[in-house]
Order: C-alpha cells, then structure tokens, then sequence
C-alpha cells in the first residue's frame, strides 16, 4: 500500500476511545469539512504524480486542483473571513473556531501549491521528450521572436490599457481571478521607481499559451510575451522590475432573499456586489520584493503575509486545460464513447419502450445522455399526444440541447413550466439569461421555494396514451448538463410508475406555489421536510434490527459525508456491530475504524477517470434490501436548506445494477484511497499481480458495453426464435 498521510489534515484522538463509554458530542470525533476537502485535493493531485497517468491527463488533474482551490477561497475562506469580520467565535462541531479554520486550511494550501509546482515541472520536462514545450522567449531564434512580436503588435497590444499608479491615477480596481502586472519604471525626466499596473488580457481573445509560429508544439505564456514587449506600452521609459500577481475574491455574498420583492433583481445585484467584494487571497510569484508586495497588499486591504501566496513556475495553473486539451492521443486515455442504453437503441416509441419496461435505470457517463435524457425531452416536444413537460433546472450547458427542447415544445403548444434555479453558484447570470429566454418563448417559469435552493433533478412529461393520461419522470442525481454527463458518474431512473408519477405532481406543485400543507409521498422521500429524519429513522432501524438477528448492512455512495446528526447515528449504529461501507467522494467527517466507536466502519474515495457524482443510499433491512438514488449529499445543507430528493429503486433487475456499482467500487484496487481513523488517506494497491490493474471507471465502461451486447444478442435469439416458429407454421 502507497502511504499518503497528510499530518495537517489530521487530528489528534483523544484516549476517550479507551473507556465503555463514549461522548458521542466531544469534538474530537468530528473532522473539519474545510480540511477533509483540502485532503481530497491531495487524492486528486495524486493522479498528476501516478506515472499510470497518461502525461496530459496529469497536466489536466494539476489545472483541476488549481480550479478547485480557487473556487476554495472564493466560497468557503471568503464565507468564514466573512464570520470573522462579524466577530462570531462559534466553534464548528470539530471545535475549530472559524480563525482557526482559516488559519489551518492556509498551511494546508501552501503545501500544496508547493507540491503542485513541483509536479508541474516534472510534467513540463516529461513532455518536452514528446515535442510540447513551454518556451522563454529569450531562448528563441531572432526569427521566432520576430514572428511572437508581430503575432504581438497585431493581436495583443490592441488590447492593452497600462494604467499608472501615482497621486493623480488611484490604484486600479483588480478583477477577480484576473492576471496582473506590476511594473516598476524609471522614467527619462528623472521619474523613479514609478509603478504602473497592465491587466493581462487571457481570455478576452487570446489564449494563456501563445504557440510559437513555425515551432508545432511549443509555446510562450502570454505573460512572458507581454514582459518583452513593454516598450510598446511605455515608450522612453526603463522597466526595472516586472512582477506577476492575482487576486481571489469573496463569492460568498448571498442576499436575504425574503427581503427581495424581485428575486431576479436581487441575484443581479448580487452578482454586480460579488465583482467587488473583498479579497480573500493574493498570489504573487517567488521573489517579488517586500517593496512591490507590502505595497499591492496595502492598496487591496489584505494581509502582506497571512493573504499573500507565493508561487513558482507558472501562476494560475487552471489555464492548464489549454494544453491539456492538445491533440496527442497517446498522450491522453483511450477516448470514452458513451453507449446508448440497451433499451433505447431501438427507434420505437421512447414512452412505448418506458411503458412496456415499467423503469430503466442509466448509468452516465458509461450510458449516452444524449440518446436518453436528450431523447426523453426531444421527443416528448415533438409528441403530438404529450401535453405538458415540467422539469427542475439547476445548472445545464449555455448551448444545451435541453433547452432546444424545451422552448421547441412551447412552439408546439405543449404547456412547460420549469423549475430554475437562480441561486446555482458560479451559474447565476447563465440561470437568468436561459429563464428570460424561456420565459420570452412562453414557458412559465418559476424560482423554486423561498429561503431553499431547488436542488433535485426531476423531469415529468405527461402524455396522453391509448387509454388515458400517463406521467413519466426521469429522476436523476446529476444536473441537466451535456457536458458533465460525459465527464461525472451519475445515475438516473426513467419510470411510468403511477406511484412516482403521483409524488412528482405533488412536489411541482409544492415548489411552483410553495405551499407546504399536507403534501403526501408515497415513494419520494424530499428535503427539507422528511429526508433527513427517513435517513436517521432507517440507520435506527439497521441498528436495532442487527441488535435482534444480527446481519446489519449500510452503504452509502456520496461526494460528502458532513452533517453531523447523519454521523453521529452512524456512530451508534457501529457500535451496535452494524457493517458500514462509506464511499464518499471528499468531505467526510466521520473517523473510522476507532475501537468502540466505529470498528465496523470502513470509508473509501474513488479518484479516477471521471469525477464520482452520483449518489446511492443502501440498507440491508433485515433482507428486504432498500436501494435508493439521490440528488442530496449527507450534508446538513442539502437535508436541511434544499429541495432535494431520494428515490426508491424497487425493480430487482435495476436493484441488481446499483448493487453492481457498489460492489465495483468497493473492490477497486486502482482508484480507491482508504481512510484512515486520523483522517489521511492510503491508496489501496492490491499485492495479488494476478489482479488487473484497472480501476472501478474502467470496469463499469466494460460491463455497460457487456449489457448491451448481451441485450443485442437475446433479441436476435428472440428474433430468431419468432422467424423459426412463423416458418413451421407456413409448412
């Protein structure tokens, strides 16, 4: 086994664990959500030093750690700098005051952009055996730096405004996640040491990585380019030093929306607020002088030390996806095709083939989102017979096929009302453009619930068939997203059942009028009203049941495990001897394996070729086993503050694929990291060479491509069986 403890994601165990009687309230039984999610950006890190990686997937696993810290601080640092400034001392059920927090979750960063440098470099080297470079323009050819400076002149300075720093030019307002230079000019008339400040234009119409003309495969970052350049921008004027930074800010910035007389206008005011909210970190480069830095943190408000974050080599390392994207196929996994699924190859009818099959259960993104969610809303606006589609929108792709359907099936005259949620983070001024646009189209359109986020994802089309009106639902754990379906596990249900069909209605109609008097399901278990208490009613009945006949068997497959009421149950439940099988993606904070608290837990974090997002709740019941698929994580948000869902997967044939999925997971030896009782992780490598080396992703693309082929090959038998039988019949 590969050892990765991490000493600051740890916390010291105190010897309670040695007496009879445990305090299931000590604080010390509890891990910090902030840390166990840095910790699983260790796990994801990992993939980028795994020699098993191919090299540009290794790139790309070092831009998503980049991506996930700065969302890191623009969300969780920024909201818990918010408690700080607000004085609130209250410490979090791991007894860490919010300070503390931040002061911990800081070391942690710092170690790891120190080893996410590291890698990058090693990567960067690795490469250049394959002919992709990051080049100094220093150390081009006269020729290649007169083409880059023309490729300059034309392309970039246009876009430039150097802006100057002194009593008559106040600093500059810095935007977020933005590059920066700052520079220090002397200037011709005895002018010295004045500073200027350049915004360095990535992604306005230009790429981080300009290629090199001439030279396939090797690049200059735009930075660099822009530095040897600065003539142009300040003619007669000496450069002396020019220095990189970056700034992240506050994201956390959400308005009382029971305040709000217009809820469209509030997100929109909150979005302008957020543009210029507090800055919560600032990333300079490796020997950028005390002068220049104690001068950028006092301009931002910040702290030159404790908010200020060195780094080496290359800053803002999510742009890495532009090279990671780099056509080289032996350099990336072998391209992933999503197959359709079995059932739905088939050009009949899709709400024929949902009738005759009662459910279908699909796995993405081993299973096409296209042919089958897509499908599922295609076909239903062009459906003569379908006259009305009501979904939940929370986060979908800005050119989406769903939305094609949707404003098509208004065309049509069916009646659409969709669900959508303004306050989707990062997805916020996406979420009004579609709304608008939907709403102009004649959809009605409305926001959910107020003081809840509308987080479930629910699809119903109700269709008239032969004999009367029938509803059928999707009912998924992933977002409506084409692009995500290809690149995050989740699972979905697609059902005709009258049961299902009935809950449905009553939760449209909860979240369309809000009312929440007397609504009944019979199926459905929602947020924020019964979820929470079903989960702790079901791990109580575990317990007691394995009290009596022994047996006991929870699983839980989800990305976070941090509500605390959900884990203390769990605690007891372990103490009863009930077997506890935790997949959990990253936050998780329980501790397991502690004599005489949770010995019977065992939790693992699958970190692989996609990105574990589905979520699957298990009890064994005294036999009468209990699978269901859920929108919510175990988090005390998703039971408490959202519309969430958890839907009952009753078909034996359906029951026996989520059991798959669970056994698959539990058994890999390739992507699962084993959780330790101080909260670091230990990658599980098997010892037996007889084992193939691949992990849970790549075992359940090969069992979808099995289903299908089995499937394909029992209807030609049947249709073989059927032209057998017509032909004895003729003689």
């Amino acid at each position: 086994m590969t050892e990765r403890k991490r000493s600051t994601a740890a916390r010291t165990i105190k010897a309670e664990n040695t007496l009879s009687e445990i305090n299931l309230s000590d604080s010390c039984w509890y891990l910090n959500r902030e840390l166990t999610w840095l910790e699983f950006n260790w796990r994801v890190l990992h993939e980028a030093e795994d020699e098993r990686t191919p090299l540009l997937e290794r790139l790309k696993f070092v831009a998503i750690v980049s991506a996930n810290l700065d969302e890191f601080f623009m969300k969780r640092i920024g909201g818990l700098k918010q408690q700080v400034g607000a004085g609130l001392r209250e410490v979090s059920l791991d007894g860490l005051s919010p300070l503390q927090q931040i002061q911990e979750s800081h070391k942690i960063v710092r170690l790891l952009e120190r080893r996410k440098c590291e890698l990058l470099q090693q990567i960067l080297e690795l490469l250049t055996v394959h002919g992709i470079a990051i080049c100094r323009v220093k150390d081009l050819s006269a020729r290649e730096r007169k083409n880059l400076k023309n490729h300059f002149s034309t392309n970039i300075y246009p876009l430039l405004t150097p802006q100057s720093i002194d009593p008559a030019h106040p600093f500059p307002f810095i935007s977020n996640l933005s590059l920066n230079l700052l520079l220090t000019l002397n200037g011709a008339a005895g002018i010295n040491m004045q500073l200027a400040r350049v915004k360095v234009p990535v992604g306005v119409s230009t790429s981080r990585f300009i290629p090199v003309p001439g030279k396939s495969g090797s690049f200059v970052t735009l930075e660099e380019l822009l530095c040897t350049n600065l003539g142009m921008l300040f003619p007669g004027m000496d450069v002396i030093r020019c220095d990189l930074f970056r700034v992240t800010r506050n994201a956390n910035t959400e308005l009382d929306e029971e305040e709000a007389d217009d809820l469209v206008e509030m997100i929109e005011s909150e979005l302008k607020e957020r543009r210029f909210a507090p800055i919560v970190r600032m990333e300079v480069l490796e020997g950028m002088p005390s002068l220049q830095r104690g001068r950028l943190a006092a301009e931002l408000n910040i702290h030159e030390f404790e908010d200020v974050f060195e780094t080496s080599g290359i800053m803002a390392m999510r742009d890495l996806f532009e090279l990671a994207r780099l056509d080289y196929p032996h350099l990336h996994d072998p391209p992933h095709h999503p197959i359709a699924h079995p059932l739905l190859e088939s050009q009949r009818n899709i709400f024929h083939i949902i009738r005759d099959a009662g459910s279908i259960l699909l796995q993405h993104p081993y299973e096409s989102f296209s042919t089958s969610v897509e499908r599922f809303l295609r076909d239903a606006a062009e459906d003569p017979k379908v006259h009305g589609i009501k979904m939940t929108l929370y986060r979908t792709s800005s050119q989406s096929r769903i939305i094609d359907a949707l404003l098509l099936a208004a065309k049509n005259g069916k009646q659409v009302a969709v669900v959508v949620e303004l306050k989707a983070r990062f997805d916020e001024a996406t979420n009004i453009r579609l709304a608008e646009l939907m709403e102009h189209a004649g959809i009605h359109v409305t926001y959910g619930v107020v003081g809840l986020k509308t987080h479930c994802k629910i699809i119903m089309i109700v269709r008239r068939d032969f004999n009367a009106l029938r509803r059928y639902v999707h009912i998924g754990t992933g977002n409506y997203h084409a692009d995500t379906a290809r690149i995050y596990t989740d699972i979905g249900i697609m059902s005709s059942s009258e049961a299902l069909g009935n809950d449905v209605t009553e939760l449209f109609n909860y979240l369309t009028t809000g009312y929440k008097p007397r609504r009944k399901y019979s199926r459905l278990l929602t947020a924020p009203r019964f979820l929470k208490k079903a989960l702790l009613d079901k791990i109580e009945r575990e317990t007691n049941l394995h009290r009596e006949h022994g047996g006991g068997l929870i699983q839980f497959k989800i990305n976070a495990l941090e509500d605390g009421d959900i884990v203390k149950a769990l605690y007891k439940a372990s103490q009863a001897g009930v077997v506890i099988d935790l997949i959990v993606r990253d936050t998780c904070r329980l501790r397991p394996g502690i004599a005489g608290l949770s010995e019977t837990i065992r939790v693992m974090s699958i970190v692989g070729l996609f990105l574990e997002h589905s979520r699957i709740y298990y009890f064994k019941n005294g036999g009468a086993e209990e699978y269901f698929i859920s929108s919510a994580d175990a988090m005390k948000r998703n039971l408490e503050a959202r519309v969430e869902v958890l839907c009952p997967v009753e078909a034996p044939a359906l029951a026996r694929e989520i059991r798959s999925i669970l056994d698959i997971h539990m058994n890999d030896t390739r992507s699962t990291w084993d959780m330790q009782p101080d909260g670091s992780y230990i990658q599980r490598i098997s010892s037996d060479p007889a084992i193939v080396d691949y992990g849970s992703h790549q075992q359940l693309m090969e069992q979808a491509e099995k289903r299908a082929l089995q499937y394909r090959k029992r209807m030609k038998n049947k249709r073989s069986k059927k032209k057998s039988t017509h032909d004895k019949a003729a003689e």
